[in-house]
């Protein structure tokens, strides 16, 4: 196993990474339906801390892959199945989202973790075997995920009152893993790579948002609920998501990977982007409940179910993209000011159906 050249033409995604792509659409659909379910019972505070918690595992697993594979895809039969091992801890994963939401028993999660988890160590250790200029980089990856995993099975044993902040710490810790075994010596990723791979699972967390509002919309028909009453929103929901993903690929970003720091905060700060886009569908079923009636909560808390990841998504692409390149866009705080306007639908008439117009506004302006 050697690394692959950053500077190699034409790097594209994998049939493999693309079938692993696929079973992560798995566990943010489960994580999604969930978070939906607890907002229209009254519990978005409850739910969000599940789905935040849970989404970062997701997350994370799906990151610690995708930098992997782009400096070291040899494609050989030990890489193929130590990738489907990896794809096997994420479907376990999946499994226990529904538990963690319900019953907070982080049990399955934690076990699918693992499994995900101990083959990336394997790899990073047959990296470290084979690729000498890179050696310590991967024998610190393989050191730091194996010391921070101990950790999350530890986490199974502590008093609840204990839980959260020790998650926090163990997040904190992942997330220095990389930052600390990148001083070392760098590894060779590439950046046409990465940015296509951070594309495909915007795509992926956009399609559980048309996912989520069309399962949402063919319950309210199947109840009886005349489709008049539902176009505003289907034309707010269709606004909402087209122009999400006419905004974040807008430009190409992997002209702004050029250093150290900002390469960690492009690859980091998608994290919001990602969580937020998949919240977005999550909202629009909450609306779609509300309007049917089966929903606990009233229309301006419907209403901001939507608003919310909305902003946070354009605050978030504001920031790791626009600001990074203000030139690239005509109306440098378009985003923001937009953001603003979008938290504000709520308290009018017809609320999803102008966040669209105002998410369709930013694409015409930016």
């Amino acid at each position: 196993m050697t690394a692959r050249s950053p500077d190699e033409p034409h790097r594209a995604s994998t049939p493999l990474e693309l079938f692993f792509d696929l079973v992560f659409v798995v566990a943010i659909g489960q994580a999604a339906s969930a978070f939906h379910h607890a907002i229209v019972a009254n519990h978005a505070a409850q739910g969000l801390l599940s789905f935040a918690m849970v989404f970062f595992a997701i997350w994370w697993a799906w990151m610690n892959f995708t930098w992997f594979a782009s400096a070291y895809d040899p494609d050989d039969t030990i890489y193929r199945l130590m990738v489907m091992v990896q794809l096997t801890g994420a479907l376990i994963l999946a499994a226990g989202v529904r538990g963690a939401f319900e019953q907070s028993d982080w049990l399955v999660i934690t076990i699918g973790y693992v499994v995900m988890r101990l083959a990336m160590v394997s790899q990073w250790l047959r990296a470290a075997a084979n690729d000498s200029a890179h050696a310590a980089t991967a024998r610190r990856y393989a050191q730091g995920i194996s010391v921070v995993q101990v950790g999350w099975i530890a986490l199974l044993f502590v008093p609840p009152r204990v839980m959260l902040p020790m998650f926090g710490l163990l997040v904190l810790a992942e997330l220095a893993v990389p930052v600390w075994s990148e001083r070392a010596s760098p590894t060779p990723w590439h950046a046409e790579h990465i940015t296509e791979r951070y594309g495909l699972f915007t795509i992926i967390v956009l399609g559980e948002s048309i996912l989520a509002a069309t399962l949402a919309i063919q319950a309210a028909l199947a109840a009886g609920t005349a489709l008049l009453r539902l176009v505003p929103l289907i034309l707010g929901g269709l606004l909402i998501v087209y122009s999400a993903w006419w905004l974040y690929f807008d430009s190409s970003s992997s002209v702004r990977l050029t250093s150290f720091r900002r390469v960690f905060a492009w690859g980091y700060g998608h994290i919001v982007i990602f969580i937020s886009a998949a919240a977005i569908g999550t909202g629009f079923a909450v609306a779609v409940d509300h309007a049917t009636g089966h929903a606990s909560i009233g229309l301006v808390a419907s209403a901001y179910a939507l608003a919310i990841p909305i902003a946070v998504f354009l605050l978030t692409l504001w920031l790791i993209q626009d600001r990074c390149a203000p030139e690239r866009v005509r109306w440098p705080w378009l985003l923001p000011v937009v953001a603003v306007l979008v938290l504000l639908t709520p308290f009018g008439p017809a609320p999803a159906l102008v966040m669209g117009m105002l998410m369709a506004g930013a694409v015409a302006g930016r």
